[in-house]
């Protein structure tokens, strides 16, 4: 069948632009292996990365049809399978764009310097200490090394990185890669800077607390790491070892789950008190809470009681059924399998 696949062009510095290349293509070929034919029988000049062909690398990286994916993974039948009854032209088309959130160099080829530059600032590695050379091997249970095989899939190809919202809009957010990593240190047995890990990856937005938990990254993630997973185990290591002084975006979780507890649902009249004005702790907070209050107040819109859920006692019990398996069983019991 013929198939027109749409191409994202441009250079550093340009405007993008798009265009046309037509092939005779079969389901089962890979978007990659067309994008080789359009290069060696069409136009020598369009540039894209790829190294092994075999969802190993990662280097062929790029938006298909609006995410991120890898071109060597995913083939022409799939991408048209998703295309909508309705919107099936005569001569059906792909989109083939560069990654978002990295400044383009040529066509399909990104800058991939803020990427490798936030995994850095992870720290990526077993701690000096860690490293030291044992007299024998590095021993570990199976139970200790189970906890690295899911983040010990990722392939560093950028996909999660592309679609994060909060990197977009946050440029000091380390990124979901970043984290996803972070959290392989973290439940390293080997490692000792546990605790300095966690002081720096609860920096604030650049840290875990900047993830907006929109589920993109878990989405097009081609090799099941689930990034977003990892960096709520980072969090809940840290509001483990934290109290709600600590800072705001962890009082903001604990009041959340106090609120729940004793309500039902939030009691949204408390919840900026607590957080924001840290308990009439923060006078600043609370002074910047008080022209949405007043405006509240004056549609009528600030309710003077909080009526509690009729199933508050069952909310009540959920919670606390939960923190309890929590803190008795062993966490590689409660680990997602990958």
């Amino acid at each position: 069948m013929q198939v027109a696949f749409k191409i994202i062009r441009q250079t550093q510095n340009t405007s993008p632009t798009i265009e046309t290349y037509k092939l005779d293509v079969e389901e089962g070929n890979t978007i990659l292996e067309c994008l080789n034919r359009i290069k060696w029988e069409q136009d020598g000049t369009l540039a894209f990365r790829k190294n092994c062909r075999n969802t190993i690398c990662g280097s062929c990286a790029m938006r298909i049809n609006g995410r991120s994916a890898l071109a060597c993974k995913e083939n022409v039948g799939n991408e048209l399978a998703q295309l909508p009854e309705h919107h099936r032209p005569e001569i059906p088309e792909i989109t083939i764009a560069p990654l978002g959130n990295l400044p383009v160099i040529k066509d399909l080829v990104v800058d991939m310097r803020s990427f490798w530059d936030n995994l850095e600032a992870v720290e990526p590695y077993v701690s000096t200490a860690g490293r030291t050379i044992p007299e024998r091997e590095f021993l570990q249970s199976p139970q200790e090394r189970s906890r690295l095989d899911q983040n010990g899939n990722c392939i560093m190809c950028g996909a999660c990185y592309s679609e994060c919202n909060a990197r977009e809009v946050d440029p000091t957010f380390v990124g979901p890669h970043a984290l996803a990593k972070a959290q392989r240190l973290v439940a390293d047995s080997r490692d000792t800077a546990i605790v300095s890990r966690l002081e720096n990856y609860n920096q604030g937005t650049k840290g875990v607390w900047g993830c907006t938990r929109c589920l993109m990254c878990n989405a097009v993630c081609p090799m099941d790491v689930a990034p977003m997973d990892q960096i709520g185990k980072i969090k809940q290591e840290i509001l483990t070892r934290k109290d709600k002084q600590a800072s705001r975006s962890i009082r903001h979780r604990k009041v959340l789950i106090d609120l729940v507890k004793q309500g039902g649902w939030v009691d949204e009249r408390k919840f900026g008190i607590q957080v924001v004005a840290n308990f009439f702790r923060d006078i600043k907070g609370m002074l910047s809470l008080s022209p949405l209050g007043l405006r509240m107040l004056a549609r009528g819109k600030f309710p003077l009681r909080f009526d509690a859920s009729e199933d508050t006692a069952q909310v009540r019990s959920l919670i606390e059924s939960v923190q309890t398996l929590k803190s008795e069983t062993p966490e590689e019991e409660i680990l997602p399998k990958s």
